[in-house]
């Protein structure tokens, strides 16, 4: 972002250093404030009207309209407050997702409302200040300072008066929209990244289903217990390629910085195929060497909060001294060499797998699966040759995942940075040409 004026004249106010042209405002001098009304008998699954809540509010300031809760257009026509209109600020006003902050954009469907626990910010005087600059203070960390300073409860939760009394550094009329657009731009990349990514697990989703039924080749299908698969394909159980052994249990005293390092279930949930190496702890007790992991060795999760999490599969690697896995963990290890770790592993995450794993999965408090369950699962058995051949393929889309992720990682670090700095008026942009803005 080129010609940025980084140097400015600061003064000392109530909310911290800023410009020596800007004022400080409260905001009751120029906002409306208003919030939504609870439906008899609650929200609807399915409707006419969104109704927006606090979980429908997402980290990056966006509506998040997947999961979207409904009030009927009758409910909607008697309302006398409520009703979102575009460019109007929703915030958070009570429970665990207090103070979190969106903008309704222009995308926004003709009837929308928001439900008791969130307030509407609509701007009366924009002679004075910016839909969307506010949203971007509120969002930042001195807005959300101020926000969090009114928290009340163990939980949280805003007054009216709490949001009334919040303080917003303001430019002229001329910079809130040129910071508002130079933060929009780096939202809009970083969207764009989201569409991106999703595209290609989509992509990817599609050639595992292709793949594991049709091989790489054009080949005569047979009928099997998992659909057509290619003729010269053997279908096996697990237990018939695999030994499975659960991991190590220890006390809370033995977990700890010394010891053996020890894989956790918070390690294998990635969107990569190996295990996450990051962040492992050690367990100070002896660990017999049948519970040492060996390059190759396959990974469920066996226990899980969450059912979507059960029977999740990876591929362990090697390190440079021994690793073990916890309780939590099952470990599958190959039986022959012509099997392909890869292969399997990617098999073990396919949309046939994980719907019979989570389907038949029991839960008392967690969700687990056992090594029966696991044993009785199909695989089926490419040629060597092939296995390789579809491991490659799909390592190839999990290269693509990957840097697009790290190219958002690098556009969300660049939006709080910039973010901050211009809300603080460390770098300026009163005299940006925007037609030199790229963020790409």
């Amino acid at each position: 972002m080129e010609s940025i004026q980084a140097e400015t004249e600061l003064k000392e106010t109530e909310i911290g250093l800023m410009p020596v042209d800007w004022v400080a405002i409260r905001l009751r001098d120029c906002i409306d404030l208003e919030t939504g009304k609870r439906m008899k008998g609650g929200a609807l699954l399915q409707g006419e009207v969104p109704s927006i809540g606090g979980e429908h509010i997402d980290e990056w300031g966006r509506i998040n309209w997947k999961d979207m809760k409904f009030i009927s257009s009758d409910f909607y026509d008697t309302l006398k407050q409520g009703k979102v209109k575009v460019n109007d600020v929703l915030i958070v006003k009570d429970g665990a997702l207090t103070g979190k902050v969106a903008i309704a954009r222009r995308s926004l469907p003709e009837k929308c409302a928001v439900n008791e626990h969130v307030f509407i910010v609509r701007c009366k005087r924009t002679d004075r200040i910016l839909s969307e600059f506010l949203f971007f203070y509120l969002f930042s960390s001195m807005g959300q300072k101020q926000i969090r300073m009114n928290f009340h409860g163990l939980i949280g939760g805003i007054k009216r008066e709490d949001i009334l009394a919040i303080r917003v550094p303001l430019p002229s009329l001329h910079e809130q929209q040129k910071i508002a657009f130079v933060l929009s731009k780096i939202q809009q990349a970083i969207e764009q990244q989201d569409k991106i990514i999703e595209a290609t697990k989509n992509l990817k989703r599609s050639l595992m289903q292709k793949l594991f039924t049709e091989g790489t080749r054009r080949k005569e299908q047979k009928e099997s217990e998992l659909g057509l698969i290619p003729e010269d394909w053997q279908l096996l159980k697990l237990k018939d390629v695999c030994d499975l052994k659960n991991g190590i249990n220890f006390t809370r005293e033995q977990k700890g910085n010394t010891g053996m390092l020890t894989i956790d279930v918070l390690n294998m949930y990635n969107e990569g195929l190996y295990v996450n190496l990051q962040n492992l702890y050690r367990v100070n007790k002896k660990i017999p060497d049948e519970y040492l992991l060996r390059k190759g060795d396959i990974l469920f999760v066996r226990s899980s909060l969450k059912k979507e999490g059960v029977g999740w599969a990876c591929l362990f690697k090697d390190v440079n001294e021994p690793v073990t896995f916890c309780g939590f963990i099952i470990r599958a290890r190959l039986k022959s060499p012509n099997i392909f770790p890869e292969f399997l592993a990617y098999f073990l995450r396919s949309i046939i797998v994980r719907e019979k794993l989570i389907s038949s999965s029991g839960k008392v408090t967690i969700t687990n699966v056992n090594q029966g369950m696991l044993g009785t699962l199909a695989i089926p058995i490419p040629p060597l040759h092939e296995q390789r051949e579809i491991a490659n393929t799909l390592s190839l889309i999990d290269k693509k995942i990957e840097i697009e992720e790290r190219r958002k990682a690098t556009l969300e670090q660049l939006f709080k940075t910039t973010l901050n700095k211009l809300m603080t008026g460390e770098i300026r942009v009163k005299d940006l040409d925007l037609g030199v803005i790229n963020v790409s």
